[in-house]
């Protein structure tokens, strides 16, 4: 194996030793092997199973939404914040006070709203990273840390307090750095025969190295890989995300990157993305399917009062799975008593359950087991 294939190490001027990118792809092209392609494959049709399931979802924005802001807990619990999904829809409801980790989760939640929008208008470019950026760190953990811009320092990745001589891995200086993320716009948006998913686990691993920010590195590398995947039209809805599988294997996800920068091991980080890919599609859709059949399930419930109301407030709780009788009868657009008489028999039902059991007034209502379905994963 090559170990220079990815790139080398320099000793600067103060001792330390940087990396600097070769440009993609790398050479020698990717070996696929047998097992690379049924790794290829079988994310391939995953992914495409999972792309399809939104066509019979009864509303597949609403899973769309719920599914991006438990990508935002899971991105954000990988950098150590510590909200879970719970928290971030609790919040809404005002049943907890807003703090600067449940900001840093909604602020995931923007930027990639503001990416997907943007990406209508302009192709997926340093200028729009840099926007992206700006969201995610705007008046929240590393809000001093040049939000919207490359740095302009050298930084580095290692456990806390090391400096730059005991760090584990060095980014390329400001100049290297420049030209490496040149070529990297270029590589994005350059029309080649390598297979699209390959590509996009190139792409990723070459942000993770160029490491351009001196903050969020990690959470912009992961929204990279759903906003490529759309921009190609690969997905029709961002609906993979992979910080599941990255929070799960956190060491062997970071092995895989060092492997890449000393070894030029392009095909062993590969096989590991590829299963992550397919790994949190099954996981997606199997969610998904849970949902529809939890819909079906209450749908015959609710009929039983035949009703407008009821099926009304169903249909709210897959967007409001966390509400109080005021919110309910807001939505419904009802007085307080025929809220109240409708949640009452969603909690005679099992479709709802109090948070707090012996509280009578003021009392916060969970559609526990969406809740239970969408938070999976996210747990503290």
């Amino acid at each position: 194996m090559n170990s220079n294939r990815a790139g080398y190490f320099m000793k600067q001027p103060s001792g330390y030793f940087a990396f600097i990118p070769n440009p993609l792809p790398p050479e020698p092209p990717i070996h696929i092997d047998d097992e690379m392609f049924k790794l290829l494959s079988d994310a391939d049709r995953k992914l495409g199973r999972l792309d399809g399931i939104t066509q019979i979802l009864p509303n597949p924005e609403l899973f769309v939404a719920m599914y991006v802001q438990k990508e935002a807990v899971l991105s954000s619990q990988i950098e150590g914040t510590q909200a879970s999904l719970i928290d971030i829809l609790g919040q809404k409801e005002g049943d907890h006070e807003k703090n600067k980790h449940i900001d840093e989760v909604v602020n995931y939640v923007h930027a990639m709203k503001y990416g997907l929008d943007r990406l209508s208008s302009l192709p997926l470019c340093l200028r729009l990273i840099k926007e992206i950026h700006k969201k995610l760190l705007k008046d929240v953990r590393g809000s001093s840390k040049n939000p919207g811009e490359f740095r302009s320092t050298q930084n580095w990745i290692g456990p806390a307090g090391c400096d730059l001589l005991d760090a584990t891995f060095v980014p390329p200086p400001v100049p290297e750095m420049k030209n490496a993320l040149g070529q990297l716009e270029i590589f994005l948006n350059e029309e080649d025969n390598i297979p699209s998913l390959i590509k996009i686990g190139l792409i990723h691993a070459q942000f993770e190295t160029i490491h351009p920010f001196l903050d969020g590195n990690g959470r912009i590398g992961r929204l990279l890989i759903t906003f490529w995947l759309c921009r190609q039209e690969i997905l029709s809805q961002p609906l993979l995300y992979l910080s599941y599988y990255f929070k799960q294997n956190r060491l062997e996800y970071y092995d895989r990157l060092m492997a890449v920068r000393t070894k030029g091991d392009w095909e062993g980080w590969l096989k590991f993305f590829l299963k992550g890919i397919a790994q949190v599609s099954d996981e997606a859709i199997n969610s998904a399917k849970e949902i529809i059949k939890l819909r079906e399930e209450y749908t015959k419930i609710v009929h039983q009062k035949n009703k407008t109301n009821y099926q009304k407030l169903l249909d709210i709780l897959f967007e409001h799975p966390i509400l109080t009788v005021p919110k309910a009868g807001e939505l419904l657009k009802v007085t307080y008593p025929t809220a109240n008489t409708i949640i009452t028999d969603f909690c005679k039902w099992g479709i709802l359950i109090p948070h707090y059991p012996e509280k009578a007034r003021n009392q916060i209502y969970f559609f526990h087991k969406y809740l239970d379905i969408l938070q999976r994963g996210t747990e503290l």
